[in-house]
């Protein structure tokens, strides 16, 4: 079997949410880093991992599915047990780094690595300018906050899901959520503002 090494960001593998366990091949890591590589580095970053650590964090994210790919028991689908590899790995990185975050810079965002369906420049750089301002709002939540967030809100999974990844009870997560929701509208709002002063 041969170790996929992760040199850049797979933005090209496209947007779409990964397959289900039964259309991806649970015993096949080829296929399994080929269909999901792109949506585990956007989730790595989204939950607060420091772009140029972004890379290796989802490489260890695929030695640990290398590791466990066989014992997969098709229990749950093979995106949310991603998803809890994923989520899994992002917080041994924060132990690691002893919860000490970096704070995103607009020039952390490399140009190069923002896959757009936009065509002119205008364009793309307005959709540069909102992944960044996604990002900043990410990085003020705090770790709970943000891991129900970037599940629900930016990943799409449901509660049940969520809670099964997070392995907290649902109100639990629907409790975090509605924090989370009010912390980012509040923070969207107050950025929102000071960028229309700042137009002014």
């Amino acid at each position: 079997m041969t170790t996929t090494t992760l040199t850049a960001p797979p933005t090209e593998l496209g947007e779409a949410r990964p397959l289900s366990a039964a259309a991806a091949g649970p015993c096949d890591f080829d296929a399994v880093y080929e269909k999901h590589a792109a949506f585990v580095y956007r989730t790595v970053r989204r939950l607060g991992v420091a772009e140029s650590a972004v890379a290796d964090v989802t490489q260890d994210v695929f030695v640990v599915v290398h590791r466990r790919l066989a014992d997969f028991e098709r229990r749950s689908t093979l995106e949310t047990w991603l998803y809890g590899i994923v989520v899994f790995v992002v917080r041994d990185y924060r132990r690691s780094r002893q919860r000490e975050q970096r704070v995103l810079t607009t020039d952390e965002l490399d140009d190069s690595k923002v896959a757009s369906p936009a065509s002119r420049p205008d364009d793309a750089a307005a959709v540069r300018d909102e992944l960044r301002l996604l990002q900043r709002l990410l990085d003020g939540l705090d770790d709970d906050k943000r891991e129900v967030f970037v599940l629900t809100e930016v990943a799409g999974l449901s509660m049940p899901e969520v809670a099964e990844i997070l392995e907290v009870n649902v109100n639990t997560a629907y409790a975090r959520l509605r924090a989370a929701r009010l912390a980012f509208e509040g923070a969207l709002a107050r950025a929102r503002k000071q960028s229309g002063q700042e137009r002014r």
